[in-house]
């Protein structure tokens, strides 16, 4: 490897925090969201190389724009970070067919993730080709630049367990391979306990702590600490409380862990076709930077706190293994005192429910449910990973344009007498078939009824069954539309039954199919063998005959896709080759309709988005670009309800936004945008009201700080706010604080944006605040009792909650 592990990381942080960041994010913000994550106290940005992105074809490579891989290290580099290429080339992360380029599953014997040669040789090369290209730039840690990690596969630790000795011999192979590379960085495997040497075995999960590598000379590392959870369509919303994230690092650096990466710190969008089967388009992640680039607050505040805190102990860290002393039941203390004088102690309460008070050295400390407190010197508490002192806000989504001025095109229904590309007997897969160069794939076959047909005369229609892995389908009948459905959230080679009592003609009738895809599966045992499409049995319940199966007739099939995206209808130059409706000609409301407008940019820099909520499902487009699929027509579905931070995190836990749209805003990039004549495109197959659609803006409406007295506030790395804490509070640029619109030191509840007074309340809460904060970007003030008036109720824990207005 060129430098061992164990020499490579003493010479390092021992705490290297790193994020997982790369392109799921738009290239014009990399710059900003670098500088944010450096600013949060990171180290280290991870990145996957995402192989169905650089190679689209085989041989074809592609590096610009969003892909410009070495553009986005260098921009690391220049930010004074390091850089974890997580290769892979499978990299899962709920991205379309888990990174791998569709093309690969037709090369002949080909079988995934296996000790199959078609497989290894495909992925030797693709690999090959990033590392010759990251030396070629002198990107790697001995040459001078940033690359100080790299990873070969990808989770395959449960993969490999269930396909058995194949797996056992591709990852030896894969080790191997990756080894020879020469890169003179250490390469780890997350999620694989039988890593080979020299590969490090890393860490992925909710929590960590537990973790140890297979070899005590190895570092332990955390590859993902999940920061939230992805957003399905159908599904409820997750979130993560900032307490529980931070909860979760402080116990895995206090059980000598040495690397935390954060996925995601920035979660970005998935733009394009890019997001996995049924993943929603925002891939946001609950993370620390929002989809906008935006600080979550506060989850980033806490973090970034919780990073300084951590880094005030590393003198202690690097010179001793920690002694573990119980201080209670469910309450202990890690300790790292060196021979040399530094000394660090996290105290830890385990509890769900209580708080304690827990006695250390000659002190007192009181440490709430599920939390650990941060004594840099084992004698000050500068910081408790459940008590929040950085600021907290609320976002808006405010409305900037919504007179659109729309034009429709209807999209042509299927037929198999006029728009046939080839007739077989049977049904086809659709991947085999479109290669996934679009959504759509359309089944198309005729039916003949017979004048003596019992259901003429009776009125009882027949049942039209269709059995389909495709994630969606619409059914027509003579070019009308009969029926539509969607399958659950499944990540199986699942199938669903489509019964429509359908209206029949004496005579041929026309049955057209059109088989929708939601992404690609990203994850599971060869994968690649999955199925989508109309697969059978289609049959006909309520004929004299009884049931017609109608499988192994002919059927008929267009290439790839609609006629829409056959004339580019989407781009500036597709658009104008067919004729729009407008005015009282427009097509409303109605499925399997395109629909254009123009608009122009809205002043200023903040973040904007599509809010999308009144339409259905379909695609996206602004000036050619695909924003990506919109489904807020799919409304969420499972438990939501009130989130308590402490107790063990599930992505089941702490879920929002059912009954309503999984996703309601689509991210525009402002770098897609021209100052006027815009082109958005919106293709709509259940039937939106497009009047419905508005540009919004992504904004701060408040901000909060939630103090307790007493308790330590970290303004920089060394410096710490001790005994007396301070309420920052701050505007983003260009807004200034307009009003203090709750403010309360004693005993407040409730949490920012739902403040209210509580049993203790200082008659001169709002005082200090009015005066030092209102028209300013940025404010400070000291929560003790002589600022508001007094002590309201001594002898009583007091905290201080304000909430103040940004314009």
């Amino acid at each position: 490897m060129g430098i061992s592990a164990l020499s490579f990381f003493s010479n390092l942080l021992s705490s290297v925090f790193s994020i997982v960041l790369g392109f799921f994010g738009w290239l014009q913000m990399w710059p900003d969201l670098i500088q944010k994550a450096k600013e949060g106290g990171l180290d280290v940005i991870q990145t996957y190389v995402f192989w169905n992105g650089h190679e689209p074809s085989p041989g074809k490579y592609y590096f610009g724009d969003r892909y410009d891989l070495v553009r986005f290290i260098k921009l690391v580099q220049q930010a004074g970070l390091y850089v974890h290429l997580r290769i892979g080339p499978y990299v899962c992360a709920e991205w379309n067919f888990g990174g791998f380029p569709v093309w690969l599953k037709y090369v002949p014997g080909m079988e995934f993730r296996t000790d199959n040669g078609p497989f290894k040789a495909a992925m030797q090369g693709f690999t090959e080709k990033i590392v010759n290209m990251m030396k070629s730039e002198k990107l790697f840690e001995p040459q001078g630049g940033p690359i100080i990690l790299s990873q070969i596969e990808n989770e395959f630790g449960p993969v490999e367990y269930e396909i058995g000795a194949p797996g056992k011999a591709y990852t030896q192979w894969a080790a191997g391979m990756a080894v020879g590379l020469g890169t003179g960085v250490p390469w780890i495997m997350c999620k694989q306990e039988d890593a080979p040497d020299p590969i490090i075995d890393t860490c992925n999960a909710f929590y960590c702590e537990n973790f140890f590598p297979t070899k005590k000379y190895k570092p332990k590392m955390w590859t993902e600490n999940w920061s939230g959870w992805y957003t399905e369509f159908g599904g409820s919303v997750p979130h993560r409380p900032a307490e529980d994230v931070a909860f979760s690092v402080a116990r895995f650096i206090q059980n000598s862990g040495s690397f935390v990466n954060y996925y995601m710190y920035h979660g970005g969008t998935n733009f394009g076709r890019t997001a996995g089967i049924f993943m929603a388009t925002s891939y946001d992640y609950d993370a620390p930077l929002d989809e906008y680039g935006l600080l979550r607050e506060p989850k980033y505040g806490h973090l970034r706190d919780l990073h300084k805190a951590i880094k005030l102990c590393e003198p202690a860290l690097v010179s001793a293994d920690p002694t573990v002393i119980i201080l209670g039941s469910n309450q202990e203390a890690h300790v790292f005192q060196s021979t040399s004088g530094p000394c660090a102690a996290f105290l830890a309460n385990y509890d769900t429910q209580y708080s304690v008070k827990v006695t250390y050295g000659n002190t007192k400390y009181d440490l709430p449910p599920w939390s650990i407190s941060i004594l840099p010197d084992c004698k000050t508490a500068v910081y408790n990973t459940a008590r929040i002192s950085s600021q907290s806000s609320q976002m808006k989504m405010t409305t900037v344009s919504q007179a659109f001025s729309w034009q429709s095109y209807k999209e042509e229904t299927a037929s198999a007498d006029t728009d046939a590309t080839f007739t077989m007997n049977g049904l086809l897969e659709q991947i085999n078939v479109t290669r996934d160069a679009s959504d759509y794939f359309w089944y198309m076959t005729d039916v003949k009824i017979d004048a003596n047909e019992g259901f003429l005369k009776n009125g009882q229609n027949p049942l039209l069954t269709v059995m389909s892995a495709g994630h969606a389908l619409h059914v027509f009948i003579n070019g009308q539309l009969s029926g539509r459905c969607s399958c659950a959230l499944y990540y199986l080679d699942f199938v669903h039954h489509i019964i429509q009592n359908v209206k029949l003609n004496v005579g041929i009738n026309k049955i057209s199919l059109l088989s929708v895809a939601v992404g690609l599966p990203n994850v599971g045992v060869h994968f690649e063998t999955w199925n989508a499409g109309v697969l059978g049995p289609v049959t006909l319940k309520g004929l004299n005959e009884g049931t017609r199966d109608l499988s192994w007739q002919k059927w008929s099939y267009k290439q790839v896709g609609l006629k829409g995206e056959a004339l580019s209808l989407h781009t500036f130059t597709g658009s104008s080759s067919v004729e729009w409706l407008g005015g009282s000609l427009l097509v409303q409301k109605q499925p399997m309709t395109w629909y254009k407008t123009t608009f122009n940019a809205p002043e200023g820099n903040d973040p904007l988005a599509l809010d999308m909520n009144s339409m259905g499902k379909g695609q996206i487009w602004i000036n050619g670009q695909s924003i990506g699929r919109h489904w807020p027509g799919y409304k969420a579905r499972g438990g939501c309800g009130a989130c308590n931070y402490a107790g063990t995190y599930t992505d089941k836990k702490c879920r929002s936004n059912c009954g309503e749209s999984s996703q309601r805003w689509y991210h525009v990039p402002r770098s897609w945008l021209n100052p006027s004549g815009n082109l958005l495109v919106v293709f709509e197959e259940w039937g939106g009201d497009t009047t419905g659609i508005s540009l919004v803006q992504r904004t701060t409406d408040s901000v909060c700080a939630d103090i307790y007295e007493g308790q330590p506030t970290l303004t920089n790395f060394g410096k710490v706010d001790v005994p007396q804490p301070k309420a920052h509070l701050w505007c983003p640029p260009g807004r200034k604080i307009s009003k203090i619109k709750f403010a309360s030191y004693g005993m407040p509840q409730g949490t920012c944006g739902s403040f209210r007074e509580g049993s203790c309340h200082a008659h001169k809460s709002y005082d200090a605040f009015e005066r030092k904060c209102v028209g300013q970007q940025f404010c400070s003030v000291p929560v003790a009792p002589q600022v508001f008036g007094g002590d309201p109720c001594p002898n009583s824990m007091k905290k201080l909650s304000v909430e103040a207005v940004c314009s």
